[in-house]
């Protein structure tokens, strides 16, 4: 895996307004379904406990981090609050607490 700086903490509402790269991160098969399983657990977690997920996704410009439900998990993108989505391939690492 890549050497992983600090992420800047975002609020969900300025993610419409970041790109992300077409590119995918670099990743193991067994890291993707490790990642894959994590979102769908933190996607129930959210549709019944309203919990939040940390998730921790790099833009064009770097690493980022917000704290938020994850309402749906797609084939390419996560779903938060109010439609905002998230490509799957630019997502590092997602955490419940």
């Amino acid at each position: 895996m890549e050497n992983v700086a600090t992420p800047i903490i975002i609020e969900k509402e300025s993610i419409v307004n970041l790109k992300f790269p077409a590119e995918k991160l670099d990743r193991t098969r067994e890291q993707e379904k490790e990642l894959i399983d994590k979102l769908h657990r933190a996607t129930s977690l959210g549709n019944i406990d309203q919990q939040k997920a940390r998730i921790i996704f790099k833009d064009s410009e770097g690493l980022k981090v917000v704290e938020t439900t994850i309402w749906a998990t797609g084939e390419k993108n996560i779903v938060l609050k109010q439609g905002v989505t998230i490509p799957i391939h630019r997502i590092v690492d997602v955490n419940f607490y």
